[in-house]
């Protein structure tokens, strides 16, 4: 069951020690910084979006960078993204807060790297878009740093991956969803409400279970089936030809096929379960068109086309007004 977060918190409401004043762009009253040091390993689309969208809010004196050596990493410093690149165990040895922005294929190496030094009042969060194999990565990685864990995920996103792609609006009246567990300290959901809230997100609760089977059915499922249209056409000998006139249908349906190969094969094995009953559901209906379309059956083949165009009416309609 998913629950709206009724109060909004801001950077004001909860920081853990003294801290210099900032300006919050929303307010524009003086206001303490959320952290003094935020670490972002990852600094992708996402893991950079957050970093500039946190230090346009001021909620950040300084924001440190983790991630491979190479031309992603360079540009982050270069543009101002990050003030700078540690090694992950230095990076969080003193940091108030930690995204891991990472594929989730990676969660459980990297929990296990940073646990042993972690502060005790740090609070890490993700932004995997799926969470029960994180939280089993949490469960068997960080110890006794597991009750400042805050699993997330932000319904943000575009096709294109890297920090230059990053932007500080991405998250603006966005949904980020939160899977704290039972053990979760209460101020660490707070603390991490109140970043995503000052970064324009609007934030909802869910449990991890309940978000992998939500999010397998209306982001998961898409992403695949995009990646197979356009396989299917790529594999054709006239490829070529087929591509050459396609155009806006084509570029709508297939925009998604164009996001980071590497994290959907990660989430797709991540969310196994939930995505091959996606599957299954997806080509029944497949299979049900099929017989429609052989039987020649006009007429129950356009009820099933206006039943989905409405939904999808609806859909969009809701989309409008929030």
């Amino acid at each position: 069951m998913l629950v709206k977060v009724g109060a909004t918190l801001s950077c004001t409401a909860i920081f853990g020690k003294p801290s210099p004043p900032c300006y919050n762009p929303r307010t524009l009253a003086p206001q303490p910084t959320l952290f003094n040091k935020l670490v972002i390993i990852g600094v992708g689309l996402i893991g950079g979006s957050v970093a500039l969208a946190a230090r346009q809010a001021g909620l950040v004196s300084r924001i440190v960078g983790v991630g491979h050596a190479g031309e992603n990493m360079e540009n982050a410093l270069r543009l101002g993204v990050i003030d700078g690149i540690e090694p992950a165990e230095q990076a969080v040895h003193d940091a108030d807060f930690v995204l891991l922005a990472m594929p989730v294929g990676q969660m459980p190496q990297v929990m296990a790297a940073i646990a042993p030094h972690l502060v005790g009042h740090a609070v890490v969060t993700d932004a995997g878009s799926t969470k029960g194999d994180v939280v089993a990565a949490a469960r068997a990685n960080l110890g006794d740093k597991l009750p400042n864990f805050v699993p997330g995920h932000p319904i943000a996103g575009a096709e294109k991956s890297g920090v230059l792609a990053a932007r500080a609006e991405l998250f603006q009246d966005k949904n980020v969803v939160l899977t704290p567990l039972p053990e979760t300290n209460p101020t660490a959901v707070q603390k991490t409400e109140a970043l995503w809230q000052d970064c324009g997100a609007k934030v909802s609760r869910m449990s991890p279970e309940a978000h992998d089977k939500v999010f397998a059915a209306v982001s998961h499922l898409p992403h695949v089936l995009a990646f197979a249209l356009v396989e299917e056409i790529a594999c054709r000998l006239n490829a070529d030809q087929l591509f050459g006139f396609a155009a806006g249908g084509f570029r709508d349906f297939s925009r998604i096929a164009g996001s980071s190969p590497e994290m959907w094969r990660d989430i797709c094995l991540a969310n196994r379960d939930a995505m091959l009953a996606e599957l299954d559901a997806y080509t029944a209906q497949l299979a049900r068109i099929r017989a429609l379309i052989e039987a020649s059956d006009g007429v129950n083949l356009a009820e099933l086309f206006e039943h989905a165009r409405n939904a999808r009416t609806v859909w969009a309609e809701s989309q409008t007004r929030k």
